[in-house]
């Protein structure tokens, strides 16, 4: 019989390009002292010397700002596109952008113009009967005003947006591409390569490549924004600036990933093949998707789910976690593509301004890297029999007594088959979380306190390891193997093979079976003892 081929026989001899990179970054603008009333009121009197602090100045401001935008347009001959509803905006604005390209020099390329819904600040008299002076409250609102989105072709990052709020206090986003920053570097410095429609296909010089994606951080991003927001126009002025009343960026959307491009089309679609039909079934129920909550702490309800489309072209795995996920796709046909997309970086522990970027990217970069290891264990875990004899009986560890992982017991098998679910390695594990998939998979009452002794005993046997200063485990190497082992033995083997004559045994048993037993009647009848 052929032996099928793995995720590790892929990785291990069929790549040609293995290549981590920002992808995707998406920023928040935001000024840090116009973020409260009381900061508003000074804004407007002791900055602008305002005696009344009026909502009406913000109308002022916004109609200078949108003149401005009118002026710098039709000075530099770029077109004024207003975007309707249902737009894709990028792709109204593709054409534009690859026209711009070709000139290869930085220039605003177009501004775009759309309604959308923003928090502003709103003011309302609050002045009693018989003032004759008026005053104002201020507070932040969700309100529909005019958003102008500056499309750019920068020569560093090639195409990028940058859209700012007409209305007060000027929220700005900014979206940058790392692999086109990447792209230009690699020319610049005469490594020669091919594209995929985002990423790298091929490279002359694989490790000075990624000493240049490595290279990417804040201060080409910040770089980037304070460059154009100075030719830019914009509502504040070089006065405003200067007394302090500017933008600072903060994460809004991070794209991290991993191009594993393999030598062939074909390797690309078996690591899919093989990825699928090994992880179907492990630690899962018999449903292609998990959900369950978890209940992060009194206020806040998330939800952590597990999905593969296989709708998409080859296959996408979906790993969500809090506001963010990670997920794996087949690029272009030959690349594997491992995204963390991190909607929140809170979410990996992280804070979202800009400058705690090289950390968030760490993080992402040990996720991506700990999914794929995950699948590699998986498909080689085969444990040595004094392995199996550590775990399977007690032992003393460390002068204490380290409980058993009784092969069977149905308990252990739901750890087991829990630990096996690869959101958790990528994630880690707490009692909560890890105690809702064991109750999932042994469908009975399964108490904090059962899976408070769990866990004990997982980390004496070595199965995970607690993370520093933290309640979090993580898997061990040893510890997926364990895991995976005991689930595929289990399910895959024992329990099927001990299904005997009917499923889920397989059909080729059943029918060796059956004659088997026809043999065995005939024998009987023929020694004349039946009944």
């Amino acid at each position: 019989m052929k032996v099928p081929v793995t995720v590790s026989d892929l990785l291990d001899g069929h790549v040609g390009l293995d290549i981590e990179c920002l992808d995707r970054i998406y920023l928040n603008g935001y000024v840090p002292n116009l973020q409260v009333s009381g900061q508003v009121v000074t804004f407007l009197t002791r900055h602008l010397g305002y005696p009344i602090p009026s909502p009406a100045i913000f109308e002022k401001i916004g109609t200078r700002f949108r003149d401005e935008v009118r002026r710098a347009a039709a000075a530099r001959g770029v077109p004024v596109v207003r975007f309707a509803k249902g737009d894709r905006k990028i792709d109204v604005m593709r054409p534009l952008l690859a026209k711009a390209a070709a000139t290869g020099r930085s220039q605003l390329v177009a501004v775009g113009v759309a309604q959308e819904f923003q928090r502003v600040f709103t003011g309302a008299n609050c002045a009693g009967a018989g003032e004759d002076v008026p005053r104002f409250a201020f507070g932040k609102a969700e309100r529909r005003t005019t958003c102008f989105y500056f499309y750019v072709w920068d020569a560093e990052f090639g195409g990028a947006f940058i859209k700012i709020c007409a209305y007060f206090p000027y929220p700005v986003k900014v979206w940058v591409n790392g692999h086109e920053w990447a792209k230009r570097q690699a020319v610049k410095a005469g490594i020669g390569f091919t594209e995929l429609s985002n990423g790298f296909a091929t490279c002359e010089d694989p490790d000075r490549l990624q000493a240049i994606c490595d290279s990417l951080g804040p201060a080409q991003i910040e770089a980037f924004a304070r460059d154009w927001l100075a030719v830019l126009p914009t509502p504040f002025t070089d006065a405003d600036e200067a007394a302090g009343f500017w933008w600072e960026l903060s994460m809004r959307q991070v794209e991290v990933s991993r191009t594993i491009v393999f030598t062939a089309p074909r390797h690309a679609r078996s690591f899919f093949e093989a990825l699928i039909a090994d992880n179907l079934d492990i630690g899962r129920p018999d449903h292609v998707e998990i959900i369950f909550g978890r209940k992060l702490n009194r206020d806040k309800v998330t939800t952590f789910h597990t999905a593969i489309d296989r709708h998409n072209q080859g296959v996408v795995v979906n790993a969500n976690f809090k506001h963010s996920r990670i997920k794996q796709y087949l690029k272009d046909g030959r690349a594997l593509r491992i995204e963390t997309v991190i909607n929140n970086p809170t979410d990996l522990g992280v804070l979202r301004r800009l400058v705690n970027l090289d950390e968030l990217q760490g993080k992402a970069r040990d996720a991506n890297r700990r999914l794929l290891d995950t699948q590699r264990v998986g498909q080689g875990c085969l444990l040595a029999n004094p392995a199996f004899e550590r775990v399977a009986h007690p032992t003393v560890e460390a002068g204490r007594r380290a409980p058993a992982l009784r092969f069977g017991d149905p308990r252990v098998m739901a750890l087991a088959g829990a630990l096996c679910t690869s959101l958790l390695a990528v994630t880690g594990i707490t009692n909560r979380s890890l105690r809702a998939h064991v109750a999932g998979l042994l469908g009975a009452d399964y108490t904090s306190a059962q899976m408070s002794y769990d866990l004990r005993r997982l980390r004496m046997k070595g199965v995970i390891a607690r993370l520093p200063g933290t309640n979090t485990y993580a898997l061990t190497p040893d510890g997926m193997r364990i895991a995976v082992f005991y689930t595929k033995l289990h399910d895959r083997l024992l329990f099927p093979l001990t299904a005997a004559n009917r499923p889920p045994a397989p059909l080729r048993l059943r029918q060796a079976l059956h004659t088997v037993d026809t043999y065995i009647d005939d024998y009987i009848g023929q020694s004349r003892i039946a009944a």
